[in-house]
């Protein structure tokens, strides 16, 4: 397991498990970050992403991907 943060672009990642405080898991799960979903990693840019995630195109910051652990 290890944190969104540090997937590889283009691979397809199972969301493990959501991190933080109640109202940011609430928040990524609202977008589609939710255990057992997958999730893609189309760019990284300055430690911030752009993935694919619930068939959508999501921009995150570093400290939110650092919360979202795959495998």
């Amino acid at each position: 397991m290890m944190p969104l943060l540090m997937a590889d672009i283009g691979t397809v990642n199972v969301i493990q498990r959501v991190g933080g405080k109640a109202e940011t898991r609430q928040f990524l799960e609202n977008l589609g970050f939710v255990a057992g979903g997958q999730v893609t990693v189309v760019s990284k840019s300055s430690g911030n992403l752009i993935v694919n995630v619930k068939d959508s195109r999501v921009a995150i910051g570093q400290d939110m991907a650092g919360k979202i652990m795959v495998q």
